[in-house]
């Protein structure tokens, strides 16, 4: 019983540690989404990291059912601290996406650090 309760403490705190030291922190924020036309539409969102890391977003459009009707993976390049808020920490981006079908909404799906 006691190894079990070691194994299962050395599991947590393993794990605690790949959580915390795994990539650079990285957030975005959804601003806002128009639709251009019937065949473009427009992403507007916010990308808080380090200034001096580059960073890729999948944005993405979606029709009412909630489908994919448009897919692109944006890159952030880095910053200089007069760029955006907080020292160029946060910059505000625009995406313009080529759609399939009509759009209802749009935003980021995912953001993460790439290596330089």
């Amino acid at each position: 019983m006691l190894t079990v309760a070691a194994l299962l403490a050395a599991v947590a705190a393993a794990a605690t540690f790949a959580l915390t030291t795994g990539s650079p922190d990285i957030d975005f924020k959804d601003v806002g989404f128009s639709v251009g036309s019937a065949d473009r539409a427009s992403v507007d969102f916010e990308v808080t990291k380090d200034r001096s890391l580059s960073a890729q977003c999948a944005v993405q459009v979606l029709s009412e059912n909630y489908a994919v009707v448009g897919w692109k993976v944006v890159t952030i390049g880095p910053a200089e601290s007069a760029d955006g808020v907080d020292d160029g920490r946060t910059t505000a981006h625009r995406t313009d996406l080529r759609i399939d079908s009509p759009a209802v909404s749009g935003g980021v799906n995912a953001c993460w650090i790439v290596q330089d």
